[in-house]
């Protein structure tokens, strides 16, 4: 039987998901895509907006439905790298998108 005092791991950045801090849940395909009732993966909330501040919808369901696939992506790879540096508990404190199209 697992231990259920660990936190959850968000499998983006590889940090533990603490009870009090933001999660998400991400359709691996978008629902709009095709992804309704698909896989899912919990996140940290701030890594869930940093997927959608840097890729379209069409973009996650044509190209980055996994994981390892979100990873080799430049822009995320480059977040990661940072947010890996901060604590688990650690959210963004800067309001509204950051998409940059």
């Amino acid at each position: 039987m697992p231990d259920q005092t660990t936190d959850p791991t968000c499998p983006l950045c590889n940090r533990p998901i603490p009870p009090d801090v933001p999660q998400s849940l991400h359709h691996l395909v978008p629902k709009l895509k095709g992804g309704k009732g698909g896989p899912t993966v919990l996140l940290h909330h701030i890594c869930h907006k940093e997927i959608h501040a840097t890729l379209s919808e069409a973009e996650l369901a044509r190209d980055y439905s996994t994981i390892a696939a979100l990873q080799q992506h430049p822009r995320l790879a480059k977040f990661i790298a940072w947010i890996r540096k901060r604590p688990p508990a650690f959210t963004s404190r800067v309001p509204g998108h950051r998409r940059k199209r």
